[in-house]
């Protein structure tokens, strides 16, 4: 596993998550930011090279 860094989507804060391969080339989760507490969506692609493509956008409660 390692650590990638990304902007909270809410604050603009940065805030690390960990990554793990194994659980498939594409995933999607709910992350907290550590400063703000508001949900960031994140999604996580894995290319062929090892390399990690972040996204994270705001994610609202219903």
């Amino acid at each position: 596993m390692s650590t990638v860094t990304y902007s909270c989507a809410f604050c603009g804060e940065d805030n690390d998550v960990l990554v793990d391969p194994s659980g498939g080339s594409r995933q999607t989760f709910t992350e907290d930011c550590a400063v703000c507490c508001r949900p960031n969506l994140i999604t996580l692609a894995f290319g062929d090279d090892g390399t990690v493509r972040l996204d994270a956008v705001q994610e609202y409660e219903a």
